[in-house]
């Protein structure tokens, strides 16, 4: 036993012997923050002697709860009232400890500790996607994961956003780790722009190291698996100043987990995306006995998925979605086509494996669904003959009763192979009313008019299409609340910071853990870059860094720079307008009529009215001009520039990007 064991038995003999001469007023709930009022010893529903105020409180409070059910101290009636001896007081009391620390048990942590560390996250909070974290102390740092997001709609022509990664670059002599808590994309997907950068040690499971090295291969990083420290789940590995553990987890791609992290100021357990599924499709469970047990031993602060905060009960279990398509290929004559996430491996299995019952072949077909399923199948993760694949240039050799595609696409991008069959683009695949395609995932926020625009296509061409309306053709990765209050209850923490979701996601999830027991005053919501110290006493926000995003272009894999983006907005929201004219020096002149030409603002039917406005509001400005003034041709184009974007500002209320390249002669 500990010695903040001992210390609390100590206290809780201390307050066995107080009990004999105070006994604590009616509480539904024993609140560790406020010490108890003592009442008279002799009538339990008196208040004592003090404060009038405090009294009648202490009555009114009594009388509110009057009928409720309450154990934590004796009742007494006028008929058949119980004798209460000492011995009783003293159990009562001692159970009442008990209960105490069960129930709080972070109070096992040294409150002297005068340790402290900070966590910072830069991407992943105000946003779903991007997840990037730091947990640093004065000697020390680790970077819990390194996502990836999409972009919206208005970022023309970005394929992905990554971090900014400023911040690590100043502190980059201090970073011992990366810790990969799984392998989807927005918490692996920008670790090779980093490491174009800077090079750590990165820590996680074989199957999220695997899908790292596909990265790093295509970005020219083969070298760099060197960096890769394979870990065991349950075991604890030395990273700087912390010790980390990998705790199994259920979510929507195989090997998931969740982390302790210790550290000097205490415990820190870090829930990675969860659902508890007490039924996953590869029977391991939940390792909610590891997490049992450091919430036993007192954990100073949770960090816990906030993405389904809003959804009430629990996630079904993944093993549903596997019940729906054994209804659906049961009824199916003709080709089952089957689109969902390619990191979404047991579902693409419950596929397969219901596939192979029906005595259908399997084609997989996009690049990242073909190389995920080959990585887990490597690893062997899932065991499927290779017999029972095809090629898609064989799929004429079979009929359509016998064939299941699994392909890309489910978020309805341009590029991945289901919308170009569906836009009959495809080289292999031309679908054909007789195809059932299922869609089995929800659109990413964003991603809905591209979905909707792929659902379109899909149904013009008279393919039988299944999304949504069918019940349990997809669950979530992600807890709903009794999930989430079973991880507080679990771990009990004095601390709370909910994680990777927008505010409003973090909120609710703030709500629920008040409704757990922790303190309203120990929970603070943030924002990215917002930096939260921790320690045994406090948990407060102490500064902000900078975050942001780098714009990526997949075609390259290079960043854009910002004002390419901004100018690309700017163009499309509110048009260009090119202006070419030559002046005349000598008498102050437009020589011709200037050539103008608009995009994106003016009609083809009022091009010539605005040309003519636009040049009688030059020669206007000429003739007032000092002959000296034109000898700066830039001036000139400024000059120009401003009293256009005045005239347009008040006809068409826009802020058009103005070009006028001006010739003086």
């Amino acid at each position: 036993m500990d010695n903040n064991q001992n210390d609390n038995n100590q206290n809780g003999k201390s307050q066995d012997k107080a009990s004999h001469n105070e006994q604590k007023p009616f509480k539904r709930r024993p609140n560790p923050y406020r010490k108890p009022k003592p009442v008279n010893q002799t009538n339990p529903t008196a208040p004592a002697a003090g404060n009038n105020d405090e009294q009648k409180k202490n009555t009114n409070e009594f009388k509110s709860n009057k009928n409720r059910k309450n154990f934590n101290k004796p009742r007494s009636s006028k008929k058949n009232s119980a004798t209460i001896t000492e011995e009783m007081n003293v159990s009562l009391e001692a159970n009442k400890a008990v209960q105490e620390i069960r129930m709080n048990p972070y109070k096992k942590i040294d409150i002297n500790n005068q340790a402290k560390v900070r966590f910072t996250p830069l991407g992943g909070l105000g946003e779903i996607g991007g997840n990037i974290a730091v947990l640093e102390t004065e000697k020390s740092a680790i970077i819990i994961d390194v996502g990836m997001s999409f972009p919206d709609e208005t970022m023309h022509g970005v394929d992905i956003l990554v971090p900014d990664f400023s911040y690590l670059h100043s502190i980059k002599d201090k970073i011992a780790g990366i810790v990969i808590t799984h392998a989807h994309e927005d918490h692996i997907g920008a670790v090779p722009y980093l490491f174009k950068e800077l090079k750590f040690p990165i820590y996680g499971t074989p199957l999220a190291l695997a899908m790292i090295q596909g990265k790093f291969d295509e970005h020219g990083l083969k070298n760099d698996s060197s960096y890769f420290r394979y870990i065991t789940k349950r075991e604890r590995y030395d990273i700087g100043e912390f010790k980390v553990e990998w705790m199994h987890m259920t979510h929507s791609i195989i090997d998931s987990s969740s982390l302790a992290i210790e550290t000097p100021a205490g415990t820190i357990i870090h829930s990675g995306d969860f659902k508890i599924d007490y039924t996953p499709v590869d029977g391991f469970t939940p390792d909610l006995h590891r997490l049992a047990y450091y919430g036993e031993k007192g954990v100073l602060c949770l960090l816990s998925d906030s993405t389904n905060s809003h959804n009430p009960g629990f996630t079904k279990s993944e093993i549903v979605v596997g019940k729906t398509f054994e209804n659906i290929f049961k009824t199916t004559k003709g080709r089952v086509i089957m689109s969902t996430f390619s990191s979404n491996l047991h579902r693409i299995y419950q596929a397969m494996d219901t596939a192979i019952t029906h005595n259908r072949k399997i084609c997989v077909i996009g690049r990242s669904m073909e190389k995920n399923v080959e990585i887990t199948r490597t690893l062997g993760y899932v065991d499927i003959d290779e017999k029972h694949f095809i090629e898609p240039h064989e799929i004429p050799k079979y009929p359509d009763h016998e064939i299941l595609v699994v392909t890309t696409g489910s978020q309805g991008e341009t590029m991945a192979a289901l919308f170009r069959m569906a836009t009959d683009e495809h080289r292999h695949i031309k679908l054909k009313p007789s195809d059932t395609v299922i869609i089995s995932a929800k659109a990413i926020p964003g991603n809905e008019s591209s979905v909707s625009k792929l659902m379109n296509h899909l149904m013009k061409g008279g393919c039988n299409v299944l999304y949504q309306d069918v019940p349990d053709i997809h669950v979530s990765g992600h807890a709903g609340q009794e999930e989430q209050k079973l991880m507080l209850r679990l771990i009990q923490p004095k601390f709370f910071l909910p994680v990777h979701g927008e505010y409003n996601h973090i909120a609710k999830h703030a709500k629920t853990a008040v409704s757990c027991g922790v303190d309203e005053r120990n929970i603070v919501l943030m924002s990215d870059g917002d930096q939260v110290e921790i320690s045994a006493k406090y948990l407060k926000k102490v500064k902000t860094v900078k975050t942001g995003k780098i714009y990526i272009d997949n075609q390259n894999n290079t960043a854009i720079a910002n004002d390419v983006v901004l100018d690309r907005q700017k163009l499309a929201e509110d048009g260009i307008i090119n202006i070419v004219a030559q002046v005349s020096q000598e008498n102050q002149k437009l020589i011709g009529k200037p050539v103008v030409m608009s995009y994106g603002l003016v009609a083809d039917r009022e091009i010539k009215k605005f040309t003519n406005d636009i040049s009688a509001m030059i020669e206007t400005m000429l003739s007032a001009m000092k002959p000296e003034a034109l000898k700066e041709h830039k001036a000139v184009e400024n000059e120009i520039r401003n009293m256009v974007k005045r005239h347009v500002i008040k006809i068409k209320k826009r802020y058009p990007l103005i070009i006028p390249t001006i010739f003086i002669v």
